[in-house]
């Protein structure tokens, strides 16, 4: 979307490779020119004021690219309403395919100002700090925030939320926007159809999948093509049984942490599952959406999922549905930590490219998302916590989001945050991915999966190509 008739040099150049005067060199051989190298130059910065602390050029355009995923783009619509007044020309787009068609023009050296780097994608966030291509988001931390200019930015961020953004330096380079709660969602008519609590240790948990079972209905489907959605109530079950120092030695590829006691126990009660006939025919076949769909359905009971979940699956939720989420499942009384534990975390991640022609109007835009307005707007429109501090305080919110928010206040302190999702992107969601979705199948017993995840682990250890790093 265009506003106004402002054309600048980015806009020239897009439109030439669109006509084919431009060569883009393809994803594949991206790898031999990863650093960039476009010979566009930040456009000046105006006067840094109060209102205007990073300097925003009004005559600068500022170009936005959205994930078009569970929560649309709507809210993003809304804050550029807010950031046109008053600084003028945005024009947003929006796709499902953020790499391939957009890690070309991060080469080029003509990215856009802001990316919303998220969905099956997502370009790896680790390799783009590796080769310069993020902008240090510090400066966007240390300024005034947008309602009260006496609390600076960093200060209204939910707890972990700057650490996420870090990847091993004292600089944030990425801003994960929504504050997601991982865990077991599920459907509380469909408990209550089946006159049973939610399963608090993997006694209960098996027991409530054979009354479903007996009722013609799974206890769990997954996303089969997405497997690493598993790892949303598998990780925090880990945690649970071991510790966090589980889960920490795995993030940190320790020499045998896939072999500790409490994977092979959260390995043996997943493929449980499998062996007693609960996962949903089909399931290793499926999408997200798929899946969601045949739980919407009441075709199966749980399944592994984040607080997206809700909007994403609206269409096809039914009115008497009532969904909810809870913690893991624990394992029972001798688990490290309370049955309360989960893994929730910021999610959704934006970045300003470092070569981006506008990264003050970037930083402004990620400033106004930020500000209280936005942050309850985004909340209302997709069902989802934001990374702002108190932001949904006072707010109606719909059934699962409810349930979000009861649960991550019951958590209080026992939060687990895995970081091999995004610290080694294609280790976690192809490799163990891989290997899980195996398992789950019924293809390999818990003993493989764990060999074939502690394989994996190492080789990406021994990998002097992949960039690494560790709890502090």
């Amino acid at each position: 979307m265009h506003s106004g008739p402002y054309v600048n040099r980015r806009t020239l150049m897009r439109r030439s490779a669109a006509a084919g005067l431009l060569t883009i060199p393809a994803v594949g051989a991206l790898s031999a020119c990863a650093s960039g190298g476009g010979d566009e130059e930040e456009a000046e910065r105006g006067e840094s004021t109060d209102s205007n602390p990073f300097g925003v050029n009004p005559d600068t355009e500022l170009e936005v690219v959205i994930f078009d995923g569970g929560f649309g783009d709507q809210y993003a619509l809304d804050a550029e309403a807010i950031y046109s007044g008053s600084y003028g020309a945005v024009e947003h787009s929006k796709t499902q395919e953020i790499q391939s068609r957009l890690q070309p023009r991060m080469v080029q050296g003509d990215p856009p100002d802001i990316i919303n780097n998220s969905g099956a994608e997502e370009m790896d966030i680790a390799a783009l700090i590796r080769n310069d291509q993020a902008h240090d988001l510090t400066e966007l931390l240390d300024a005034p925030s947008l309602d009260d200019p006496s609390l600076t930015v960093r200060e209204t961020l939910r707890p972990g939320v700057i650490e996420m953004g870090q990847f091993g330096s004292e600089s944030m380079w990425q801003l994960n926007y929504a504050y997601t709660v991982y865990g077991q969602w599920y459907s509380k008519t469909a408990l209550a159809r089946l006159d049973a609590e939610y399963p608090r240790t993997w006694d209960e948990m098996i027991a409530v999948c054979e009354k479903a079972k007996q009722q013609g209905m799974a206890g769990w489907t997954y996303a089969g093509q997405y497997p690493y959605y598993f790892n949303f109530t598998l990780y925090p079950f880990i945690g649970k049984i071991g510790g966090a120092e589980v889960l920490r030695a795995i993030d940190n590829l320790e020499p045998n942490a896939w072999r500790h006691e409490a994977v092979r126990a959260a390995f043996e009660a997943y493929h449980e599952l499998v062996a007693r006939g609960y996962v949903l025919q089909g399931s290793p076949g499926l999408t997200h959406e798929e899946s969601q769909d045949e739980w919407n359905q009441y075709n199966a009971l749980f399944i592994p999922n984040g607080s997206w979940v809700e909007n994403e699956a609206r269409r096809n939720t039914p009115e008497d549905f009532d969904m909810a989420v809870g913690p893991p499942t624990s394992l029972d009384s001798s688990d490290a930590m309370p049955f309360e534990t989960i893994w929730a975390s910021g999610s959704e991640p934006f970045l300003v490219p470092s070569q981006a022609n506008n990264v003050p109007g970037g930083l402004e835009f990620l400033r106004i998302m930020l500000g209280r307005e936005s942050a309850r707007n985004f909340t209302s429109l997709v069902a989802s916590l934001t990374c702002v501090q108190g932001a949904s305080d006072d707010m109606d919110l719909p059934p699962g989001l409810t349930s979000a928010s009861e649960t991550l206040a019951a958590a209080g302190d026992n939060l687990l945050i895995p970081r091999l999702p995004d610290w080694y992107q294609q280790l976690n969601n192809e490799e163990i991915g891989g290997v899980i979705a195996a398992m789950m199948a019924g293809d390999i017993e818990p003993d493989e999966a764990i060999n074939r995840c502690q394989d994996a682990a190492d080789a990406t250890a021994q990998d002097d190509s992949i960039q690494k790093f560790q709890h502090v």
